[in-house]
């Protein structure tokens, strides 16, 4: 037995796991220090547990996308992020022209949810065409010249945003209803993240149900599990790839929303870093598992908020928020050295892979 393992384990899978101890030492040693020390009050702990939990909601919705799109086709949709940002960006003059009316002070609820639809209607189309006039071309194309493709297609949106709506930043207008915050158990919660949570749980929820309980969902599954032998059983392949499309750029839609109204502001190049953190998030939670994604944007969202006051302040860190992306890819790093398929991935059979 021992001599079994010895010939399974490298001396790179040594140095990988010196590596993970060391990293969970330093947060082991740092989380003690900053608990020590009682800087932070519980209703700090709970003001970042809740923004950890709305910007993860955010990064979930979006990491659906990547993981569907694996799921069925095994490659990386890499201009996923810009999926994301053509929605509330588009929705965003539909939005500044309810503010200048005043419609979207004296109908809050009516004016948010035509900017989703339209936030969720462009980001939708921008989605199913990629898959159309980019994707589907190259479908029996080696692995990497999809891949190639997306960064391409990546680029091209960004900068036809850049040309059709300018290269500026522009404030999201302010929803009065949602200003200012209320009290939960004694707890103060500020309005819009509790909507971007609630809002957030109920688009993954239905999206979840709709894959795994409705025809076309099982379809979908079928599809990402055996191409060849969905098409013997009579499923059109090629419509449920588009479906799997449509769906995330739907939810991508609707996570920028999400994303404009907690952060307010869009610009052109807004989905680059959302999109790397709940690509980030998707193979955190297992690439092409949904509940992992949903689970991956969760994590990553918290330890963002969390990890840089626990993790660093207690070791005398300045300033220790600024690095709060190096957290997250080190929390990356640590999760796929101990688990390389992720928290709920399984490993692929040779097929699949």
């Amino acid at each position: 037995m021992l001599r079994g393992w010895k010939e399974r384990v490298t001396g790179t899978d040594v140095v990988m796991w010196l590596i993970g101890a060391a990293i969970l030492g330093v947060v082991i040693v740092g989380s003690v220090a900053t608990l020590a020390s009682g800087r932070y009050a519980g209703r700090h702990w709970f003001d970042f547990m809740v923004f950890g939990l709305a910007q993860g909601s955010i990064y979930a919705l979006i990491a659906m996308g990547y993981t569907m799109v694996y799921g069925v086709l095994r490659m990386i949709n890499f201009a996923h992020s810009e999926v994301f940002m053509s929605g509330p960006y588009t929705a965003y003059y539909v939005a500044a022209a309810f503010h200048r009316s005043g419609f979207l002070d004296t109908h809050p609820i009516l004016s948010l949810v035509m900017v989703f639809l339209v936030a969720m209607a462009t980001s939708t189309l921008i989605a199913f065409l990629l898959e159309r006039i980019a994707y589907r071309p190259l479908r029996g194309a080696p692995r990497l010249i999809p891949l190639i493709t997306a960064i391409g297609a990546s680029f091209f949106l960004q900068y036809m945003f850049r040309g059709l709506y300018g290269p500026g930043f522009q404030a999201y207008p302010v929803v009065k209803a949602l200003e200012g915050q209320f009290v939960f158990l004694g707890l103060r919660i500020l309005k819009f993240q509790a909507l971007v949570i609630v809002a957030a749980a109920i688009l993954m929820l239905a999206l979840y149900s709709f894959i795994q309980r409705t025809k076309v969902g099982k379809a979908i599954r079928a599809v990402s599990e055996d191409k060849e032998a969905s098409y013997l059983m009579g499923i059109d392949v090629d419509k449920m790839i588009s479906t799997t499309f449509v769906i995330g750029g739907a939810a991508a839609g609707a996570a920028g929303v999400l994303y404009a109204i907690m952060f307010k502001q869009v610009h052109f190049f807004m989905g680059f870093i959302p999109g790397i953190k709940a690509f980030t998030a998707a193979v955190l939670g297992g690439i092409g598992n949904i509940p992992g994604a949903m689970l991956g944007g969760i994590f990553l969202g918290l330890i963002e908020s969390i990890g840089p006051s626990l993790f660093l302040d207690g070791l005398g860190i300045v300033a220790p928020y600024q690095l709060k992306d190096a957290i997250a890819f080190t929390m990356l790093v640590l999760v796929l050295i101990f688990r390389p398929t992720g928290i709920l991935g399984e490993r692929l059979a040779v097929k699949k892979a």
